[in-house]
């Protein structure tokens, strides 16, 4: 296998290990993130390649790196934090800023979006325009159509492990692209099911899907970072939170879902007061919680299927005393 580098040399990769790669400039973003997560944001980046002051670790020069490193590409992370603390969208920062530390010229990212929100999508685009605009190679491995059309130069489609198409993203369209994809004409837009009107999804759904918030105050590390929320949601309806990150929407979802404690105000999910109830007790009631992160939050990766969609429920499949793995 031969790859043409950036400074146009024509390289010879059949052999090549991962430090080779990394020593020829290549940089890896992983869908699922490779952090240390009991470290801080510089010692992460900078690990592997740390700068020392005689036996021990540099970290004021550490700090200052990832600094300069972030603010050159507009990688806004705090580097004395710890990574275990970090939201989806910051975590992904870090690992660009990895690969940015260890001067990486060809940047590749598996799937860099699939739990990113549209905002951090966007943001994510502006860092890949300021790294391509300084010189860099990047490969972008996605689904997303829309994703390919916004920020590719050009397109490859792969089928079955082979090459099938390779497009100019200017003359690409979505359909050119699908039709590539799966080998036929594909239809992007079909015209969905008439759906049952509000007061019948409400007669379906009601009385344990409603959802009300009073007055409620979340607190993290000694700041209210949720301050006096009031919210209701009607059966049937759906509710769309927004804001920038780190305003409070995380603590919002985890004290709704009862995995922090609430300061005060009140929480009721269908008529039931589940403030201070468990989180057995808020899905008894009805409510379900799917987090940002699915790997760290949501799974139990080394269960099987079966055994992850029991879990929490696992009393029910019993024998005996044992639940029935």
């Amino acid at each position: 296998v031969e790859v043409v580098m950036p400074n146009g040399e024509l390289r010879d990769v059949t052999a090549w290990s991962t430090a080779d790669a990394i020593k020829a400039g290549v940089g890896m973003v992983h869908q699922h993130f490779m952090l240390v997560q009991t470290l801080t944001v510089a010692e992460n980046v900078v690990l592997g390649r740390e700068p020392v002051r005689g036996a021990m670790l540099d970290v004021a020069r550490a700090v200052n790196d990832v600094k300069r490193i972030g603010e050159q590409y507009g990688l806004r992370v705090e580097p004395s934090r710890l990574v275990g603390e970090l939201s989806v969208g910051e975590a992904q920062r870090v690992e660009i800023l990895k690969t940015l530390f260890r001067g990486a010229r060809i940047l590749i990212l598996d799937e860099p979006t699939a739990v990113l929100s549209p905002l951090e999508v966007k943001e994510l685009w502006d860092v890949l325009r300021r790294v391509r605009e300084d010189g860099a190679t990047i490969v972008l491995i996605t689904h997303k159509l829309d994703e390919v059309m916004d920020i590719s130069d050009r397109i490859t489609v792969m089928r079955q492990g082979e090459t099938v198409a390779r497009l100019e993203a200017r003359e690409a369209t979505p359909e050119s692209i699908a039709r590539a994809m799966v080998g036929r004409d594909v239809a992007l837009r079909t015209r969905s099911e008439e759906r049952g009107s509000g007061a019948e999804a409400s007669s379906i759904l009601a009385p344990r899907s409603s959802l009300s918030v009073s007055d409620l105050v979340v607190m993290n590390r000694g700041l209210r970072a949720v301050d006096g929320i009031s919210l209701t949601v009607a059966p049937g309806e759906i509710l769309g939170i927004a804001g920038v990150e780190g305003n409070g929407q995380t603590e919002l979802i985890e004290a709704i879902a009862g995995l922090r404690p609430v300061e005060s105000g009140t929480i009721n999910i269908g008529g039931h007061d589940v403030t201070n109830a468990s989180v057995r007790e808020r899905t008894e009631v009805g409510l379900a919680h799917i987090p940002e992160d699915r790997h760290r939050r949501g799974l139990v990766l080394d269960y099987s299927i079966a055994d992850n969609l029991i879990l929490g429920d696992q009393h029910r499949y019993g024998r005996g005393a044992r639940a029935a793995w």
